[in-house]
């Protein structure tokens, strides 16, 4: 926990200077990735509520960063879509990821960042068996 949140904080302060914070630039870099899509996709993929992200998306629209347009298939819903202005804040945000990525790893090997990574997917794994195990029984009344 105290890594996660490190890591965190320290990209919150890179991202600073941009106005954005991690969430921010993280559907920041979605959008410019696999834009335009709904709202609730966006807060699906980032795995956090539909409100979180629409306060998100309302700071990012506000900046001229994205727009809400309506989807042409379904007139209820509405997608979001990066403008040039956040691609060009995207890219950036690309560059400080990249250099934070190469100043976290210094003097980790690649064999070791491998074997960190499977452990952790396999610690998700079983912290996600373990929710499953612990939903209560429906009612059979």
């Amino acid at each position: 926990m105290a890594t996660a949140n490190a890591i965190h904080a320290a990209y919150d302060q890179r991202l600073a200077d941009l106005g954005l914070t991690l969430s921010t630039a993280s559907l920041l870099a979605y959008l410019a990735e696999f834009g335009p899509v709904t709202q609730t996709r966006c807060a699906e993929h980032l795995g956090q509520g539909r409100a979180v992200t629409g306060t998100q998306v309302d700071k990012l629209e506000s900046a001229g960063f994205v727009e809400r347009t309506p989807d042409p298939n379904d007139r209820r819903v509405w997608l979001v879509v990066i403008t040039g202005a956040g691609r060009e804040l995207a890219a950036r945000v690309a560059e400080i990821d990249e250099r934070l990525r190469g100043e976290f790893r210094a003097g980790i090997s690649r064999s070791d960042r491998q074997t960190l990574a499977a452990l952790l997917v396999r610690l998700q794994e079983n912290i996600h068996r373990s929710q499953l195990t612990q939903q209560p029984e429906p009612d059979n009344q």
